[in-house]
């Protein structure tokens, strides 16, 4: 039953991503430069999550224009990389690879700055389950199989950027506890995208295996 309830909520999600991509596409099929590459989006995403981690913890520079301005651009990358790969038939699995691991350097930073202070608990519990989804996500890349990010990791980083963002434009102020409770309901899409992750592997690898046995008894027929 609850499992059937996530298939469905699952599918309204994907519903929902399908018909962001159509609007974006017409925007994108007409207006985006095409030398800027989806990969050369992320990289930007890289170097941002960078410097607000320098700017914040090295320099301690708390100029709020300058913080939010480099955040909101880390996001619109975010919004358009994966966008602009599925319309220009650009996508990669090296895209794909290091997309989530860079969405993780984007949001961390703002997370240790904005929650550290009166929000422990919560900020242990996104670390803890992102340094979970990124071990769940190395063992089957260590068997040469990639398992994209599925719609409840894409809605989490979604509903996460747009937190973060409105908590960084209202700091220094004490986070609304709205706000905080959407950051605990990340953090259980985040858990739900963990779980379809691990069944989607299993099913990958069974299938790899499956395969790889039936190509052995093959050549020893052969």
């Amino acid at each position: 039953m609850f499992k059937r309830l996530l298939n469905k909520f699952k599918y309204f999600l994907e519903n929902l991503d399908h018909k962001r991509d159509q609007i974006l596409f017409y925007f994108i099929k007409k207006f985006w430069p095409r030398w800027v590459t989806p990969n050369a989006l992320t990289y930007l995403r890289l170097v941002i999550g960078i410097l607000l981690f320098v700017l914040l913890f090295y320099y301690n520079i708390e100029n709020k224009t300058l913080i939010v301005t480099l955040f909101i651009i880390g996001i619109l990358t975010d919004l358009l990389d994966g966008s602009v790969a599925r319309c220009l038939n650009m996508e990669s699995k090296f895209g794909a690879f290091i997309d989530p691991p860079i969405d993780r350097l984007l949001i961390i930073p703002i997370a240790i700055y904005s929650l550290l202070p009166n929000h422990q608990w919560l900020l242990l519990s996104l670390i803890v389950l992102e340094i979970v989804g990124g071990l769940i996500s190395a063992y089957p890349q260590s068997k040469n199989v990639f398992i994209s990010p599925n719609i409840f990791a894409k809605t989490k980083m979604f509903l996460q950027s747009i937190v973060f963002g409105l908590i960084l434009i209202t700091w220094p102020s004490e986070p609304n506890i709205f706000l905080v409770n959407l950051l605990w309901i990340s953090a259980i899409l985040l858990i739900i995208a963990l779980f379809f992750k691990v069944l989607e592997i299993r099913r990958v690898l069974n299938e790899n295996y499956f395969k790889l046995n039936k190509l052995k008894i093959s050549n020893i027929k052969k």
